[in-house]
């Protein structure tokens, strides 16, 4: 039985060649490979990925979506939201089972009683309704490449479902519907069928691992055999391996490393990757004290993986995303959390997710996705301010090819996804500016000064003094004011001294017990004024390691490091001030 649906699935793939092989991919073929931490192109240049997740590998095993829009203008929304990539799921089964990938659109949806969704995809995408669900899959593939989109395909269960549970019968080597031969033989199959296809950059070889089976050394056994699989039948793809505790465990790797063909650095290919919700420290965030549950939360990301970037490879937190409707606490509480550590490090990410609905989840139709990007109806952002947020983190900070000023400091403040920037009205030159929240990329170069612990704005070119951040009281904007024209330095008095005072290491203040100027107002942080973009100082709240009732989001400022050309010296550059 296993050969035969095997010649099948060969036919199968065949034909699927042939048909897509006259389509001209309007991506540029792209071959990613790894430099340390670092995932860059060709060239030698950084890649980043921000990406977002895109389902196939529910019951019916057809793309979300394709009942709701067009699949040319969902993939047109993936590029205009400023998403690079898609990580694309698909059940193991859909490579190994011929009967399952030979079955058509129509009759996989009419089988799980969804006519409503045949109507919606004959509608949307006619062309789609007799295609065979492997032949659906790739042509979804050929859309995102048509739009720009690169695709790393990740193989999400065995048996088409929702994912995940410790008892669903997918959750480690040797379930009841994990056969590690046949997920193997699947990893060949689709690195093979997409092997040149130039929008395909990578294989992540099996989402979340899980479940009372689960050990470090049949992970070794299996994740290092389907790795040189797919290496072996795709030589071009980077592959991604993921751990164990639902993918949020790499922590055995730092005593025993990976043994695999393609880490050498002649041609590097290794990716690891992460996942990271709020559900898996629901009650701390909901309970708890904001700052010591960040900060100890994101300590244990550091030690279950973040250690692997010093070690010199990529972490890709391919899973990561919140209940976009807000009012939940612990949501609301994570995800800035989250957004600080994905921009200290700067990492590669794939956000859950993009679907606004699904045709089938769990048995129940039309099921809507509170995580989704869209709205159930597919036609539009589902909340346009919690994606700006997200947005914040799409652009490369550093890495190679991003070299083009000294490393400096950036002010981002998660909980909006924006920076700290002179106000646009402001003079540059002028001895005292105002500050707002504004786009990052409109950020001047901050430095960070210590043992002084001062912030100052570096001058745009040579002799241009600093401009000292100090603040002026409680409830009062934070200014800039001038160096010292002896020194170029800050004077460093109290309300200019800034130090990080939480746990979460984002609450930056300055002690002005012994300011007269404040009347002896003891801790004042930099928070955002009542117009919701100034830059204000206001005294310290959640400092204490008390009850959870208190909310630090909007005094949560996270020092970045940056290598990127700062919009002050892009700007001089442009004004022929100063040499490019």
């Amino acid at each position: 039985m296993r050969r035969h649906n095997s010649d099948l699935l060969r036919r199968v793939a065949l034909c699927v060649v042939l048909a897509f092989a006259g389509q001209a991919a309007v991506v540029d073929a792209v071959t990613l490979s790894t430099s340390s931490r670092w995932i860059v192109d060709e060239a030698g240049r950084r890649v980043k990925l921000a990406c977002v997740n895109w389902p196939s590998h529910l019951e019916p095993v057809v793309t979300e979506g394709l009942g709701m829009q067009p699949v040319d203008a969902i993939s047109k929304k993936v590029t205009s939201l400023g998403f690079n990539c898609v990580r694309l799921t698909y059940p193991i089964a859909l490579p190994t089972n011929a009967s399952l990938s030979s079955l058509t659109v129509r009759r996989s949806l009419l089988a799980h009683g969804l006519a409503d969704t045949v109507a919606g995809v004959e509608a949307n995408n006619p062309g789609f309704l007799d295609l065979t669900l492997i032949e659906s899959f790739r042509a979804v593939v050929d859309s995102l490449g048509e739009n720009g989109v690169m695709v790393i395909l990740d193989n999400h269960v065995s048996q088409p479902s929702w994912c995940c549970a410790d008892d669903d019968g997918n959750g480690f080597f040797g379930d009841l519907h994990f056969d590690p031969d046949v997920w193997v033989r699947g990893l060949s199959s689709m690195a093979a069928l997409f092997a040149g296809v130039p929008n395909v950059v990578g294989m992540s070889l099996r989402n979340e691992l899980r479940g009372p089976r689960q050990n470090a050394d049949d992970w070794y056994r299996y994740m290092q055999r389907g790795a040189e699989a797919v290496h072996a039948a795709n030589p071009a793809a980077l592959v991604i391996m993921g751990g164990l505790g639902y993918d949020t465990d790499l922590s055995f790797l730092a005593t025993r490393p990976v043994d695999v063909s393609f880490a050498a650095a002649e041609r590097r290919k290794l990716v690891f990757e992460l996942h990271w919700y709020s559900f898996a420290d629901a009650r701390a965030w909901e309970s708890e004290n904001a700052n010591e549950v960040c900060g100890r939360v994101a300590r244990g990301v550091a030690r279950r993986g973040g250690f692997l970037l010093d070690a010199g490879f990529p972490l890709f937190l391919s899973e990561f995303g919140a209940d976009t409707r807000g009012g939940s606490r612990k949501d609301d509480r994570y995800l800035p959390c989250a957004a600080a550590v994905a921009a200290e490090l700067d990492l590669d990410w794939a956000l859950w997710a993009l679907q606004g609905s699904y045709a089938l989840r769990q048995g129940v139709a039309g099921t809507d996705e509170v995580y989704g990007v869209l709205d159930w109806s597919w036609t539009k952002p589902r909340n346009a301010t919690a994606l700006s947020r997200i947005q914040s983190l799409q652009r490369p900070l550093r890495g190679p090819g991003y070299d083009d000023a000294r490393p400096y400091t950036v002010l981002f403040h998660p909980l909006t996804g924006r920076c700290v920037v002179r106000r646009a009205a402001d003079d540059a030159a002028a001895a005292v500016a105002a500050l707002e929240l504004g786009r990052c990329e409109d950020t001047d170069a901050w430095a960070y000064t210590q043992p002084a612990s001062t912030l100052a704005l570096r001058g745009a070119g040579r002799g241009t003094p600093p401009l000292c951040l100090r603040a002026e009281g409680s409830g009062r904007p934070a200014r800039l004011t001038t160096s010292d024209a002896a020194t170029g330095r800050c004077r460093g008095d109290a309300l200019s001294t800034w130090r990080l005072v939480s746990d979460s290491t984002m609450h930056v203040a300055v002690n002005a017990t012994t300011s007269s100027q404040d009347g002896g107002g003891g801790l004042l942080c930099l928070d955002v004024g009542d117009d919701g973009r100034s830059v204000v100082t206001n005294p310290c709240r959640c400092l204490d390691t008390g009850g959870g009732e208190c909310d630090p989001e909007t005094q949560w400022f996270k020092l970045v490091t940056s290598t990127r050309a700062p919009a002050a010296a892009a700007a001089a550059v442009a004004r022929g001030l100063i040499a490019a």
